[in-house]
């Protein structure tokens, strides 16, 4: 093979969240030389992951879909992209909402293999939630293949189909924990002497942030020098300052937008708290864990992520208190930090073991398209 083969992913947009660093962690490992991978996103914008993206020698693609919603004018452009692009013969598609048109084009235009990811195993219950219950019904119609990060998430997009589980896979090596580490990351945060919560998350309902801070709030009045860490951005970011505000709680809550070094945040954690109201996966509760520090999670997450023994999960029925409480103890009991790694390895999260089975898919997967293409 002179030169790479090159698989179009369709994502949302590559923001710092959990399945753009599964895919990011899949594409700094990949074998490049014979896999590379190209974005086409949903947003016109900029994000997190594009500059590392080009430095690797993948493209980016920007539509104005998900902002002017011109339906007519995305399928062009992607009927441009793969017209002018033919060695295109495996999309991977990360997202439902445009997913079935993404298909349709791709039938049309010769790509043979049509790879549908499931990500999550539920959605809001909002306005759009019928339009979403529509498009998530239409994901897979003119599909090939079908991924899920969980079992979870797998039945709920594609119950009846012939899935494969592909755990959101993390480098656990970069998650061993470190003393040093953990002093020098609590005093560039001035959390020295407190009691640190953390939680890592975009700012969108689906991370029940609402939920997360009325437990801090409970948290603080029991320890009083307790502090809190929120990593993230997105469309709720205000109002949750503004929450924060109100509660009085300013100066004890850290809001620190996107990092790059987060494998170095979650030592700074005395533990981590993960009320999501659903999760395909959840990678950050894998994080959390390689990194030895305790997690309190929703009882809405698939059971697949409880690797560790300072994994509790709890109900969201429950109140704020007892979710207090319960955070307060976990980690009281887990004050030894320890390192994890292989819990990860052994539970089928490490990264090199994904890497291995995508790219063995990707370049069989070719190979057999192309053995078509010269049949015909």
């Amino acid at each position: 093979m002179n030169k790479p083969i090159r698989i179009l992913h369709v994502v949302q947009r590559m923001e710092a969240g959990g399945t753009q660093a599964l895919l990011m962690n899949i594409y700094r490992n990949i074998d490049r030389t014979k896999v590379q991978f190209d974005f086409l996103v949903e947003y016109p914008n900029k994000e997190f992951y594009d500059d590392e993206i080009l430095k690797l020698g993948g493209k980016m693609y920007y539509s104005t879909v998900r902002t002017d919603f011109n339906i007519l004018k995305f399928k062009k452009q992607l009927k441009n992209i793969l017209k002018e692009n033919p060695d295109y013969k495996i999309m991977h598609v990360h997202v439902s909402n445009i997913g079935y048109i993404c298909f349709k084009i791709a039938k049309k235009m010769g790509v043979h293999t049509r790879i549908a990811h499931a990500h999550n195993n539920g959605s809001v219950h909002d306005a759009k939630y019928f339009l979403r219950w529509i498009l998530r019904n239409l994901f897979a119609l003119h599909a090939t293949d079908y991924y899920a990060c969980s079992k979870e998430a797998g039945e709920y997009f594609f119950k009846g189909k012939d899935y494969k589980v592909l755990k959101n896979a993390i480098d656990s090596k970069k998650f061993v924990y470190n003393e040093k580490q953990r002093m020098e990351m609590r005093k560039e945060l001035k959390v020295e002497n407190n009691f640190v919560v953390g939680h890592i998350g975009r700012f969108h309902p689906q991370k029940n942030h609402k939920f997360l801070i009325e437990i801090f709030e409970k948290i603080k009045k029991k320890r009083s020098n307790a502090k809190m860490i929120l990593v993230g951005t997105g469309p709720l970011e205000k109002e949750i300052e503004n929450k924060v505000k109100n509660l009085s709680l300013e100066k004890d809550v850290i809001f620190l937008k996107n990092r790059k070094d987060i494998n170095k945040i979650y030592q700074a954690m005395d533990v981590f708290i993960f009320p999501s109201l659903f999760e395909g996966l959840g990678i950050v509760a894998i994080e959390a864990q390689a990194s030895g520090t305790p997690i309190i999670c929703s009882d809405r997450l698939p059971p697949e992520i409880e690797i560790s023994p300072i994994y509790k999960k709890t109900s969201l029925d429950e109140s704020a208190e007892v979710w207090a409480n319960e955070a307060i103890k976990l980690a009281d009991e887990n004050r030894n930090k320890q390192n994890l790694q292989q819990n990860v390895k052994e539970s089928g999260f490490d990264l090199c073991d994904v890497v291995d089975k995508l790219q063995n898919f990707y370049l069989q997967t070719y190979e057999k398209n192309m053995e078509i293409e010269y049949e015909n």
